[in-house]
């Protein structure tokens, strides 16, 4: 089973630079320099002793042998992430790569007295982590292909038995020498989810409540459910939340674990709204929002459908295209291995927007055209309908209303002037009230309730109808339209009777 997050491990002391470390495969490796620490362990560069570049390609990461995260993440990339095993995935998804670390061996070694257990493990670039505190955000598109890269990931994990437990900017690396390449790593509390292909079973455990990272970590292990599928799904939304919006709404309350679970609840049940209302003036989040609708939807066990999951980011299933992450100080410029490649830092860099136009519209516009577009689903499972909104507001109405008078017609009945006031024109509410029916607030639907027992006739007759359907007709803007039109004729007749006169 994982290790716990907050449990505490001692650091080792460090290794002496140049020592040399024999794995179990019989390979020699020399230690460079210290370049990091974590939690548990120390990260040095190495170098295999038979083929010596000054460039390093390759880290070593250390800790004492009696500590369990290196354990956990040997033991994951042992069983799940053999090098040939990646490569026939990709091959059989037709990625183009896959973001997960190559490991290249492991082993242990003895400093002062002291067994140390070290893997040898491919080296990475600069975290995501880096560049959100220099940003503060990232852009949306480069946002929305993150997801989708680590949905790839999670999909090939999940498939072999783990779940990664702890997605967050700090766990992403740029490739070293291919940058333009994302790579979700540290494993070390990965956890064997269905072993021999048995889910394990749903049960809270208080001792385990809120282990994790607590900004990312997900309701099941805030209740210590041992993470499945959904957690590492959930915790994606709430990263893709954060590096859009720059903030989570549960930021000022990280001390109090019960205070945080009880904001992501309140987050998850409170959908749309709840993100809606949080997403930056003038920024659209409603991918997000049907993304987390989607996980909060998820059984404990149930396989995401991550085909579905990449749909909602990527509507038109566009090849990804660049990704850019810019800094005060320089602009690191991803690309696709498709594009070509710029490294100049002072060049004027193009927007991280790379994505063709098609799908530039259908992910940036304004919350209204998205809104009109989209599917939402509300809570607990009410699935809102489609509305396909003419884009001439007149052409609308005449649609309307000739459908109102032809399904009067077909029943023989009408509504009275007055119910039909105040009924069929009353709106639904907006997606900003608390009705959990949602609509559109630029697209309203109407009620149609029939009242009385008027036939047909009676509405042709009726003095008090008439006024009412030409009040209905003419909108506003037609009534502009009209005005402007009467003018125009106007002036027009005056100036053809002045030359008459003067000729």
């Amino acid at each position: 089973m994982a290790p716990r997050r907050k449990e505490k491990y001692k650091l080792p002391v460090p290794l002496p630079e140049g020592k040399i470390l024999d794995d179990m495969e019989g390979n020699q490796w020399a230690l460079g320099k210290m370049i990091g620490s974590g939690g548990f362990g120390l990260i040095y560069l190495a170098f295999p002793t038979n083929k010596p570049n000054k460039d390093a390609r390759h880290v070593i990461k250390v800790e004492y042998q009696e500590n369990g995260p290196l354990f956990s993440e040997l033991k994951f990339y042992q069983r799940a992430a053999k090098r040939e095993c990646i490569q026939k995935w990709v091959h059989q998804k037709k990625l183009d790569y896959l973001g997960v670390p190559i490991f290249y061996g492991f082993g242990l070694t003895d400093f002062k007295g002291r067994s140390y257990r070290f893997m040898v493990m491919e080296r990475l670039g600069i975290d995501l982590q880096k560049l959100l505190d220099q940003n503060g955000i990232f852009k949306k598109l480069t946002v929305l292909q993150l997801g989708i890269r680590m949905l790839d990931v999670l999909e090939y994990i999940h498939e072999n038995e783990y779940v990664h437990g702890d997605i967050k900017a700090a766990n992403l690396l740029l490739g070293y020498t291919n940058p333009d390449r994302v790579y979700l790593a540290d494993y070390g509390l990965s956890y064997r989810y269905r072993p021999n292909g048995n889910h394990k079973q749903y049960q809270e455990d208080p001792r385990k409540s809120h282990n994790g990272t607590i900004e990312f970590t997900s309701l099941d292990a805030h209740k210590g459910v041992a993470p499945s599928r959904r957690s590492d799904v959930e915790i994606l939304g709430y990263c893709m939340l954060r590096w859009l919006c720059g903030k989570l709404p549960w930021e000022t309350k990280l001390e109090d674990p019960v205070a945080v679970q009880t904001a992501k609840t309140n987050l998850l049940d409170e959908l749309p709204e709840s993100v809606l209302k949080w997403a930056p003036s003038g920024s659209s989040c409603s991918e997000l929002v049907e993304f987390l609708m989607y996980v909060h939807n998820l059984a404990y066990d149930d396989k995401p459908d991550y085909q579905k999951l990449k749909k909602i980011l990527n509507p038109d299933g566009i090849p990804l295209g660049s990704l850019e992450f810019s800094t005060k100080a320089q602009s690191v410029n991803v690309r696709t291995p498709t594009h070509q490649k710029v490294d100049s830092p002072k060049a004027t860099r193009k927007p991280a927007n790379e994505f063709p136009a098609k799908f530039t519209r259908k992910v940036c516009s304004e919350a209204r055209a998205m809104w009109r577009e989209e599917k939402v689903e509300s809570r607990p499972s009410v699935l809102l309908n489609r509305v396909a909104a003419p884009e001439n507001s007149r052409t609308r109405k005449i649609h309307e209303y000739t459908d109102i008078f032809s399904e009067m017609q077909s029943l023989g009945q009408t509504p009275s002037y007055t119910s039909f006031q105040g009924s069929y024109c009353k709106p639904y509410l907006d997606c900003n009230s608390r009705d959990p029916i949602r609509k559109p607030r630029s697209l309203p639907q109407y009620r149609y309730t029939p009242t009385g027992n008027l036939g047909v006739t009676d509405l042709e007759s009726s003095p008090r109808l008439w006024p009412a359907v030409f009040q209905l007709s003419l909108s506003e803007e037609t009534k502009a339209d009209m005005y402007y039109y009467g003018l125009t004729i106007f002036c027009l007749l005056t100036l053809v009777c002045l030359a008459l006169y003067f000729l």
